[in-house]
């Protein structure tokens, strides 16, 4: 046996399961254990014993916090001995070089720049909107004017302090300010879904955060800056793509002013007060990457004095505090109004004022970086039919291209999604009834149909719904 086949036989001798695993770890990118951050970004890894990967930013930091001198970690391309595990110490030579591993990185996507003449004119927004959105005419109309005028505030040069424009022009000195959104709509009416549906349709940085989750600083919680780390996140941490997004706050209602309480109120007015800077505009500082600040995490300025804020929320009973305000009118002669008059009005909500806000529990500086008063009606029972067949992606159409997959047709009786419509207003949750009603009475036909190979159509009936019969079936031929 010759000198370089023994060395081939020394190298492989007990690395027989060691090189399977490394091959599995080569498909994936390695991710930093302090910032999360993936090497595609940070750059290469230094691997730690125990499986740990460090970026060279979060080594140096934590060198630096040792030795005030410390070394430059930046300058060294690779450092073979901390790649190497404590394992195989005896069995490679020190002399000998460590080859590095060849990864698969993820490509980045490359983000084009956007111009105004790629952002589409507001009645092109909204007939796009029209496809996926039923009624809520209102809400698509103020919704499309926002987000272009957002945009051509953005890609405006802003005049100087002086006065003076940027660019010279007849403008200087005019300051075009921004108008925040505050969505208001019972639960299920679409809020969410408006403006998820918007950010697909336009190529818009676009971060959705749960206000329920956010505190006061201090507390146990998900601190203010956190939703705009969310939007850094959502531009793939391009600080000046991010400047120029749109920031989507959920269930914006529970931080309202809670009423009688003894206790330190952290998650309600406090989360107000503390989002007023966010809201007016001001520059924070948010960690890249993740949602903790500490020593090792990078952090990235951002301003927000160009990101557009919507703020939404079913603000629950605020009906009532509507009807009270309402009927303080007179109840007694020619003129009176009888209590039971706005009972019934669906769109109710469409009248109110900054007054019940405060009445509800919002502090008036919030109400006023808000200028813009959006309500959305509540969902009829036609609207619940048109929204089962009536949109690009209705949930009829979804099980409809299921079963086609099996090749099979699936048909939805008029009378069979009346009476779904019917069952889904009975629940009082809106349009998310609906899935929950169809996933119901679907589940025994998607169970069944692949059974039998030669079942050609399905239709699904009312009968079927009010469990007196079953689905038509028709076979093939």
């Amino acid at each position: 046996m010759d000198e370089k086949e023994y060395n081939q036989d020394v190298d492989t001798s007990g690395h027989g399961e060691d090189k399977d695993k490394k091959k599995e770890e080569d498909r994936y990118e390695k991710v930093c254990y302090m910032c999360r951050r993936p090497e595609s970004k940070a750059g290469p890894m230094i691997s730690m014993p125990g499986g740990m990967n460090l970026c060279h930013d979060c080594m140096q930091k934590a060198f630096d916090s040792v030795t005030k001198g410390g070394m430059d970690f930046s300058k060294l391309p690779n450092m073979p001995y901390m790649n190497m595990n404590l394992n195989d110490l005896n069995m490679t030579p020190p002399a000998v070089e460590i080859p590095k591993k060849q990864k698969i990185k993820k490509k980045a996507k490359e983000q084009p720049v956007l111009t105004m003449k790629d952002i589409p004119a507001p009645h092109v927004i909204k007939a796009k909107l029209d496809e996926y959105v039923i009624g809520q005419e209102k809400a698509k109309k103020v919704m499309a004017v926002a987000v272009y005028n957002h945009y051509k505030r953005a890609f405006l040069d802003q005049p100087s302090k002086d006065g003076a424009g940027e660019d010279g022009g007849t403008d200087a000195g005019i300051i075009i300010e921004k108008s925040n959104i505050l969505m208001i709509g019972p639960t299920g009416s679409g809020k969410t879904y408006l403006v998820k549906t918007l950010a697909r349709l336009l190529d818009v940085p676009l971060a959705i955060a749960d206000a329920t989750s956010l505190t006061e600083a201090g507390y146990i919680g998900d601190d203010i800056e956190s939703v705009v780390s969310k939007l850094l996140a959502a531009a793939d941490n391009d600080v000046e793509r991010a400047q120029k997004g749109i920031i989507f706050i959920d269930e914006i209602d529970k931080v309202a002013k809670k009423k009688q309480t003894n206790t330190r109120d952290v998650s309600g007015e406090s989360v107000q007060q503390e989002l007023l800077k966010l809201l007016e505009g001001s520059t924070v500082e948010v960690p890249v990457g993740s949602n903790q600040k500490n020593a090792m995490t990078p952090m990235a300025t951002v301003n927000t004095d160009n990101i557009l804020f919507i703020c939404g929320g079913a603000f629950p009973d605020l009906e009532e505090i509507i009807k009270e305000r309402l009927m303080k009118k007179t109840t007694m002669g020619f003129g009176s109004i009888l209590k039971d008059t706005y009972d019934k009005d669906p769109d109710i909500l469409g009248q109110v004022t900054n007054e019940d806000l405060r009445t509800f529990g919002m502090i008036p500086e919030f109400l006023g970086r808000l200028p813009v008063t959006v309500t959305l009606q509540g969902l009829t029972e036609d609207m619940m039919v048109r929204i089962l067949k009536e949109p690009k992606n209705a949930i009829t159409k979804q099980y409809e291209r299921l079963l086609e997959m099996d090749e099979v047709r699936l048909i939805f009786e008029d009378e069979a999604l009346r009476w779904i419509a019917g069952e889904a207003i009975k629940r009082g949750t809106g349009a998310r009834a609906l899935r929950a009603i169809l996933e119901e009475f679907m589940l025994d036909i998607m169970y069944e149909i692949p059974k039998d190979p030669n079942i050609g159509s399905v239709v699904v009936t009312r009968p079927y719904l009010e469990k007196n019969g079953g689905p038509l079936i028709q076979m093939r031929g």
